[in-house]
């Protein structure tokens, strides 16, 4: 799943480019686009035409777009490989266009899986903290790029966790937005190791910890995202390019840009940690 930068990269183009269209038409061709919305394809397509885009929204990793005079939203699940594509309706159709939207200035919105992981499904809106979230998102945690991100409430949230400080970065009920690999960057950049226990943290160590979160999806995001392959793209269809950043995901056994030692790689969650064995020297309790 794309992590936060590469969501909002999408978030804008969408804005950009569908916010103020009219929803003219829908056509599904691969039923598991639609499998979240549980009424089927027919009913996803008869809701959603002649909706006008109020609004392209994201809280974390999670992105979704509202309508004027409407109680529900379209919640965009990219997967693992979902893509955004705005396009001519004359332009030729992808191969994993599953979802295609015509709007009425001639453009079609194509959801492009070619996992099928991900999705489009209507939910209600719902209040949650002054702010409206689809209720699938309800419990989702502010990230660090909101404005009304909150530094010392998430500290305290991350301290009330006994496990290791990479697995709660990740859970999106504390700080959302946060995925593998800018866990690690962000790790390595407060030399921590993300085995250390979350409720051993001190508060400035965290705080800190949180400062380097949100430089380096801050970063990310001004560079366009992460992208290793052409499975993300934006909805022109540009890559992210950020990778060329990276200080240690997927640089097993290359210099640390600080200190010179080789990066690691450590099984974690059915994925890979990558860190310095230097710069973030592993915790005594493992």
């Amino acid at each position: 799943m794309p992590e936060l930068p590469e969501v909002e990269v999408v978030r804008r183009g969408l804005d950009s480019h569908v916010v103020g269209r009219t929803v003219e038409s829908v056509t599904v061709t691969h039923p598991r686009s639609v499998r979240r919305h549980l009424e089927g394809a027919a009913d996803l397509a008869a809701r959603l035409t002649g909706l006008r885009v109020a609004a392209a929204e994201r809280r974390g990793k999670y992105l979704w777009l509202t309508f004027d005079d409407s109680d529900s939203a379209l919640v965009v699940h990219l997967g693992m490989s979902g893509q955004m594509l705005v396009q001519p309706a004359v332009a030729p159709v992808e191969k994993h266009a599953h979802i295609r939207a015509a709007l009425h200035d001639g453009a079609e919105l194509r959801f492009v899986d070619q996992r099928t992981f991900g999705g489009w499904a209507l939910a209600p809106l719902v209040e949650v903290d002054g702010s409206l979230l689809p209720e699938p998102v309800a419990h989702i945690a502010r990230d660090p790029l909101d404005p009304r991100f909150d530094v010392e409430t998430a500290v305290a949230a991350l301290r009330s966790r006994s496990s290791e400080i990479k697995r709660v970065l990740l859970d999106q009920t504390v700080v959302s937005g946060v995925g593998n690999i800018y866990a690690d960057e962000s790790l390595w950049r407060a030399r921590l190791h993300g085995g250390r226990l979350a409720s051993g943290l001190s508060k400035p160590v965290l705080r800190g910890l949180l400062a380097e979160v949100t430089a380096v999806m801050t970063e990310a995001l001004a560079a366009g995202g992460t992208s290793f392959d052409a499975l993300y793209v934006n909805v022109n269809g540009n890559s992210g390019y950020f990778e060329r950043s990276l200080a240690v995901y997927g640089r097993e056994d290359e210099p640390c840009r600080r200190c010179g030692a080789p990066i690691t790689r450590e099984r974690f969650m059915n994925r890979s940690s990558f860190s310095c064995p230097r710069c973030q020297r592993k915790p005594h309790h493992r």
